[in-house]
């Protein structure tokens, strides 16, 4: 009896605890509810909250349950629980558990890439390669690092291709309202010319009918004269015709015999003016007229186009032949009557009177002006960098220079291998250059005149930079 006894004190004195444990979860639960936040869709609620589940802050891989703040505190404090293996609050603790010991999945299988348990080790995957999952979560974390930063190089590269593409797209919208404006211009200017070629065409064609009609007026304006002087004649001859009186009429028939003076009529006449060939005419000058209007408006297009490539070149006069003077701001070059004593560097040319720009390009395309006014003899144009310098120096495309001159004061040369000869009816003032480099062109023009030159074209600009040959 003693003993039951005792024995129902302490399983009273348990079950005391027991409730008093409950309760006391319970009332800490119902206080720490208020601060704690419901589980939201897509969280992890609490296996043992009742009604609304908390949210779970941490799972247990042993018990296989989720746990909120409130009943976390037993696997921190009690001895027995403090040895299972918690980690952050996941769902579907099933699928984290190896389905054949059910023991936690913790290594990592190197042989055959999938996570295991400690059994698992010693059975299905003897004597693979192990690693922890921490060691290997750590590598592959890495992994992913690097990718999502190759990833986001990747994305930064398309922001800016495509902001090169709207910079593309801008530059062409420019362009094209530039060409509008231009075609504009250049139409009007055609129909303006049209409006006054056929005010023209209508005006000769009204003065040539006035000049008929004002020669058919006058004579009409005679014809009526003799007619009125004729009709006094035939009233005078009849009546003396009806007159009685013998004497009178004989006195008077002498007088009446005499005709007054008439113009003879016979081979008068007022024939249609003649308008064939005036419309063809017209249209023939309008037509040139035209071409040469269109022409001047399409090279100042062209040549408007190109100014906006243009540098700012200053000569080198390191590489200036020792008979050139070159001026403070090394704009500007004559050549003297004397050859300075200069020493002969490298770059300078010994015997041909050049001197190169500081300038050099490798690409892209560029544009520059010289004034060539009252000149009687020059030469300019574009050189590779790597030209002879000394001695005399052949100005042809094949050793690197591509070029036209003046030579006394009125033969002008675009020096393409065998020299071309350039007809200009007026000698430039203002001579421009541009160079395409990928297209390999290089254009000649006479900026005054707005007018196209020479055109030359070379295969490839083969050197990696080009200096400006003036």
């Amino acid at each position: 009896n003693f003993q039951h006894e005792t024995s129902s004190k302490v399983n009273t004195f348990i079950s005391e605890v027991v409730a008093q444990f409950k309760c006391e979860v319970q009332q800490k639960a119902s206080s720490s509810s208020s601060e704690q936040q419901a589980a939201k869709p897509g969280e992890v609620p609490c296996d043992i909250c009742t009604g609304t589940g908390l949210k779970a802050l941490k799972s247990c891989l042993v018990c296989q349950e989720s746990y909120c703040q409130t009943h976390l505190e037993p696997h921190l404090t009690k001895k027995g629980l403090k040895r299972h293996q918690l980690i952050d609050a996941v769902e579907n603790l099933e699928g984290r558990m190896c389905k054949k010991h059910d023991k936690p999945l913790e290594l990592f299988c190197k042989t055959d890439q999938t996570c295991v348990c400690a059994r698992c080790s010693i059975s299905d995957h003897k004597n693979h390669k192990f690693v922890p999952l921490k060691d290997e979560y750590e590598g592959k974390k890495a992994e992913l690092e690097k990718t999502e930063a190759e990833i986001q190089q990747m994305i930064q590269k398309r922001r800016q291709k495509i902001q090169q593409i709207k910079e593309s797209v801008k530059m062409s919208k420019g362009a094209a309202d530039r060409q509008k404006a231009e075609g504009v211009q250049v139409f009007a200017a055609l129909k303006k010319s049209v409006d006054r070629g056929q005010k023209e065409l209508i005006k000769e064609i009204e003065d040539k009918q006035e000049t008929k009609e004002k020669h058919a007026e006058g004579l009409i304006k005679d014809l009526e004269q003799e007619i009125s002087e004729l009709k006094k004649r035939r009233s005078e001859v009849e009546q003396l015709s009806h007159s009685e009186d013998h004497l009178h009429l004989l006195q008077s028939f002498s007088s009446l015999k005499a005709a007054p003076p008439t113009k003879d009529w016979r081979g008068v006449s007022v024939r249609p003016p003649s308008y064939e060939g005036t419309v063809v005419r017209a249209a023939a000058q309008l037509e040139e007229t035209l071409r040469k209007l269109m022409k001047k408006k399409l090279f100042e297009a062209e040549l408007k186009r190109v100014q906006q490539y243009a540098v700012d070149v200053t000569l080198d006069p390191d590489t200036a032949n020792s008979k050139l003077i070159l001026s403070d701001d090394e704009k500007q070059v004559h050549c003297g009557d004397v050859r300075k004593k200069l020493p002969d560097n490298p770059e300078r040319f010994s015997y041909c009177v050049n001197v190169l720009g500081k300038q050099s390009f490798s690409s892209g395309r560029f544009y520059f002006e010289v004034q060539v006014k009252g000149k009687t003899a020059w030469t300019l144009g574009v050189a590779r960098e790597s030209i002879n310098r000394k001695g005399k120096i052949p100005l042809c495309p094949q050793d690197g220079f591509w070029t036209v001159w003046l030579r006394n004061g009125n033969e002008y040369k675009a020096l393409a291998g065998p020299p071309v000869p350039l007809c200009l009816q007026s000698g430039p003032k203002m001579m421009g250059v541009f160079v395409d480099y990928e297209e390999g062109l290089v254009s000649f023009y006479d900026v005054g005149a707005a007018g196209l030159i020479h055109l030359l074209a070379t295969p490839s600009f083969t050197n990696s930079t080009h200096s400006l040959h003036l």
